[in-house]
């Protein structure tokens, strides 16, 4: 195991650089598109909660059954809410919203808790204000046809979207994405270069060699540059000169 970990850190440092590079490159992109021209998106929320309707306001006594119903009837009211029957509705009430029915089915998300009998109405939207208005316009449209559609009156608005000065963003989540990024092009920054080695059939070493031939190593010959041959050159051109100097001395 020791062995094969200084393996692998021998691959790591033998292509640091294009790790480096490739980790680089993945991450400063991502943060340049993350803050410069990804559009921001603001997040509105109302909240709805399913009680006793109103030919039952004047009883006391809390009825079990009732709220288990009510708890039920959740899951029935959050595919109503984006249905056309409501969604239209809206377009024709708020047309200066200037959204389309299908539009607001993407937009309009609806959640729940469990066990309990709140909704809450989500929206999300460029503009804070508009996403607040659409919520607050489904909201209303949906309190006033929920009785007309299943002959109850038990859906009662806890808290409107309300206008916030200098709202945060939902999305995008720069400072994740930047770090997912160096995450991920980390990781495949390592793989392509475990890749790389393993399709690399090359002995480089003396180490290699005796490890994978199991033979020792007689010689070796050096990687020469064009510049050592003209080095070299030079230097045995001087050692001439200077021994054909001695020459003349000696006979002399």
């Amino acid at each position: 195991m020791e062995l094969d970990l200084k393996d692998y850190l021998k691959i790591i440092r033998k292509r640091v650089w294009m790790i480096v590079a490739i980790v680089v490159v993945a991450t400063v992109s991502t943060g340049i598109i993350s803050f410069l021209f990804m559009e921001p998106i603001y997040q509105a929320s109302t909240k709805l909660i399913v009680n006793k309707s109103n030919d039952q306001v004047g009883v006391s006594q809390v009825d079990l059954n009732t709220v288990n119903l009510n708890i039920r009837l959740i899951d029935t009211y959050k595919e109503i809410i984006r249905t056309p029957r409501i969604m239209d509705k809206v377009v024709s009430e708020y047309p200066h919203l200037n959204i389309t029915a299908e539009q607001l089915v993407e937009k309009v998300k609806v959640s729940s808790v469990n066990n309990t009998q709140v909704m809450t109405l989500i929206v999300q939207d460029p503009s804070y204000t508009r996403a607040a208005s659409i919520a607050n316009a489904v909201s209303i449209v949906f309190q006033d046809e929920i009785p007309k559609i299943m002959k109850v009156d038990n859906i009662s608005l806890l808290n409107e979207a309300k206008d916030m000065e200098g709202p945060i963003p939902v999305k995008p989540n720069k400072k994740l994405n930047v770090a997912i990024s160096f995450v991920v092009s980390l990781m495949i920054a390592l793989g392509v270069a475990f890749l790389l080695e393993y399709l690399n059939d090359q002995l480089t070493t003396e180490e290699e060699v005796e490890q994978y031939l199991g033979l020792p190593t007689l010689a070796m010959i050096t990687k020469m540059k064009p510049e050592d041959f003209q080095n070299h050159h030079s230097k045995q051109t001087n050692e001439q000169r200077v021994g054909g100097r001695s020459d003349v001395k000696l006979n002399q």
